[in-house]
């Protein structure tokens, strides 16, 4: 098997783990597995150290073959720095593939569009089963994500997907929402398979007390916590100035990405709001669970191009959720799905506000809200289900073609 994946272990956010889950899954399986990926640089859009100056690397993972290729890393998002970053991919793939047998089958993960380029490509070459696995939508995030250069990006990525999506045997789809726009860049709706993201982090392990004194929240403070990527699309600005129109509710955004240096500078004069790495595989649970409000922002304008895969780790702490996002978007549908979160109108500070007010006048009732979303991830988001469903998925590709 061969995985196409631009995100892959060390990397902890985003598409990343789901990346590394289903390759180690398959490898646990007894499947030779190789995965085709680029430089660990997410979320903090800087390259790890130890990779810095590698054009290509070959390294032996949990079983799993990863072929690295080198590429920019662009540490501010604009349009023709996408672009490069999605170039310098392509060209390195295609040039430098990896060196392995015939795979029976190529798998996916886009929202990257040179990866979905390339393994559309190599699976064609080595005429073998093809599927795409879209986690986001890369013409409609350059459109609604307030990108510089959004609209004509939009244009090429949009083209760039159709052509990666045309080609496949089955497309699959983590959510609903996005399957109009698959459709519509003209792929059959028979060959869509929706394969819904899956709760990759353990429950938490350690009484919320002891990780709340580690951090230095008071017993008696409020904690609103956004966990994960710090980009354009997440409109955390929202979180700023909710912040600033109460000082005694602490704010606290975890995680690294292209807009932490403006959003720190924004918030130089708010004591109140914390700014943290990411934190520690082993302590990501326990940091989520000690908050007393988790929150999930985006831009009014993001509506069918991503759901946040941070939704499948906040469900699984037990804590409330308060999402900032537009009403007819697939994140909010997930979080009216799970029971565990409560909307408000997004780029709204003082409806966001209010909401984290009410859950911390109303401790019962915020922990009867957040106790809803274990018993979401167990009967729906549990990885043991997720992992089935990329099987399935993949069994259904290689229907016939399968040694």
């Amino acid at each position: 098997m061969l995985l196409v994946s631009t995100n892959y272990a060390p990397e902890h956010a985003g598409i990343g783990p789901y990346a590394t889950q289903i390759a180690e899954h398959w490898a646990d399986l007894g499947h030779e597995t190789h995965v085709l990926a680029g430089m660990p640089h997410y979320p903090a859009w800087s390259l790890e150290p130890e990779y810095k100056g590698a054009l290509q690397r070959t390294e032996q993972r949990a079983g799993v073959t990863v072929h690295r290729r080198a590429h920019t890393v662009p540490p501010r998002q604009t349009a023709v720095k996408r672009a490069l970053f999605e170039g310098s991919i392509l060209l390195h793939g295609s040039v430098a593939p990896p060196r392995m047998p015939r795979p029976d089958a190529v798998l996916a993960q886009m929202p990257s569009l040179a990866g979905g380029v390339l393994a559309a490509r190599l699976a064609a070459r080595w005429k073998v089963p093809y599927v795409p696995v879209v986690q986001d939508l890369m013409g409609a995030a350059a459109a609604q994500s307030g990108i510089s250069g959004g609209d004509k990006a939009a244009a090429i990525a949009g083209r760039a997907e159709a052509y990666a999506l045309k080609r496949a045997t089955l497309v699959g789809v983590i959510h609903e929402t996005f399957v109009e726009r698959v459709v519509g860049m003209g792929v059959d709706p028979g060959r869509i398979r929706l394969v819904p993201n899956w709760s990759h982090v353990p429950k938490p392990s350690k009484p919320r007390g002891e990780t709340r004194r580690h951090l230095g929240w008071g017993p008696g403070e409020t904690v609103v916590l956004h966990s994960g990527n710090m980009g354009l699309k997440q409109g955390l600005e929202v979180l700023v100035g909710a912040a600033r129109l109460d000082p005694k509710v602490r704010f606290v955004l975890m995680g690294d990405g292209s807009q932490r240096a403006a959003l720190a500078d924004l918030s130089a004069d708010v004591p109140n709001l914390d700014i943290i790495p990411p934190a520690a595989d082993g302590d990501f649970p326990d940091i989520l669970a000690a908050a007393d409000v988790l929150a999930v922002t985006q831009h009014a304008a993001v509506l069918d191009m991503s759901v946040p895969s941070k939704l499948t780790s906040y469900f699984q702490t037990g804590r409330p959720v308060v999402a900032s996002v537009a009403a007819e978007g697939g994140t909010a549908q997930e979080v009216e799905r799970s029971g565990a979160g409560v909307l408000v109108p997004p780029e709204d500070p003082e409806a966001l506000l209010k909401a984290v007010r009410a859950l911390a006048e109303d401790p019962e009732g915020a922990d009867a809200l957040g106790a809803a979303g274990p018993r979401h991830v167990a009967a729906h988001l549990s990885r043991e289900a997720g992992l089935a469903r990329i099987d399935a998925l993949m069994d259904e590709a290689l229907g016939g073609t399968r040694p």
